[in-house]
């Protein structure tokens, strides 16, 4: 493994992005004995006594959650945003190879139950922030208070993933340059400003540090026999049995993930009761759309569960 680090003044007055980083380090687990080290954003006070955590997808990272943040913790709720391996201001391994769906999970799972020992989070994640977040909800229900999904999905591969998804897994694969930024935008009901496009493509100066966004597209199960199939799997029965809080915040616009929120209304008891809620006027990145409405949906949530 070879480990890339984006420089500093990548992200020197990115809009809208005051935050502080905050950093830790992981184990790469390749059986080096080397680390990751793993950005984050920490922000509020935890006056509330409320942990949230929110976690990205592909092709972005925290910068995607500066709306929600300050409206999280305006409201005095700690505020956790990582920045998966490969993204964002956390180091990028190469080759593409050292990615697997399993070091994600690992990777997030020693960032924020090991080394920040969060506790009674309310989890937000959105695209492969719920391919990852939901998996340690299965595995470790007791660190959690409650669920926001938004966007997102648990696939095993035993069903049509859809036409859209695997437009884009045949784009990512394809085209001879990632534009992440614009990939991003073309993901978004509104039109970003060409300063937020830039804020997008930062963590990558070249495509030598986009292996793990090449990469995260073949991670996603497709098949029944995918190596995280069956992971996958034994998590949606841990999550059937998860009766703690849960809401479905999908956005009206998003063709990867429209529908997923029926699976869970329909699986997941915590759903049970709950304020599910349409985000209207949002993309897939229902975040830029519509951040400080999710946001506020999420105080909510949280005031009424």
């Amino acid at each position: 493994m070879r480990i890339l680090r984006t420089p500093d003044d990548r992200f020197s007055d990115l809009p809208d992005y005051p935050f502080v980083p905050s950093y830790t380090e992981v184990a790469a687990g390749d059986g080096s004995g080397d680390t990751l080290r793993v950005h984050y954003v920490d922000e509020g006070t935890g006056a509330s006594g409320e942990t949230v955590l929110l976690l990205h997808g592909e092709p972005s990272w925290s910068y995607l959650y500066r709306h929600m943040i300050p409206v999280l913790a305006g409201a005095g709720h700690r505020c956790i945003a990582p920045d998966l391996v490969g993204f964002g201001r956390s180091d990028k391994p190469t080759p593409r190879s050292e990615y697997t769906y399993q070091r994600h999970v690992d990777w997030v799972r020693e960032t924020v139950l090991d080394r920040l020992d969060l506790r009674g989070i309310t989890l937000v994640c959105q695209d492969w922030g719920g391919l990852i977040g939901l998996r340690l909800v299965a595995e470790h229900p007791d660190r959690f208070s409650r669920l926001v999904v938004a966007n997102t999905f648990l696939p095993t591969g035993d069903r049509d993933p859809g036409e859209a998804f695997l437009a884009w897994r045949d784009f990512s694969q394809n085209t001879p340059e990632l534009r992440v930024g614009e990939i991003v935008d073309g993901g978004c009901r509104t039109d970003l400003p060409s300063e937020v496009v830039a804020a997008y493509n930062a963590p990558f100066p070249d495509e030598t540090f986009k292996e793990g966004v090449r990469q995260f597209p073949v991670l996603v199960p497709v098949s029944p026999d995918d190596p995280a199939s069956e992971s996958n799997r034994r998590a949606w029965r841990a999550l059937q049995e998860f009766d703690k809080p849960v809401l479905c915040a999908f956005s009206d616009h998003d063709p990867i993930t429209r529908g997923a929120d029926r699976v869970f209304l329909k699986l997941v008891p915590g759903c049970q009761g709950q304020d599910h809620t349409t985000v209207e006027g949002g993309g897939h990145f229902l975040q830029e759309d519509r951040g400080a409405e999710l946001a506020e949906i999420v105080n909510r949530f949280i005031a009424d569960t």
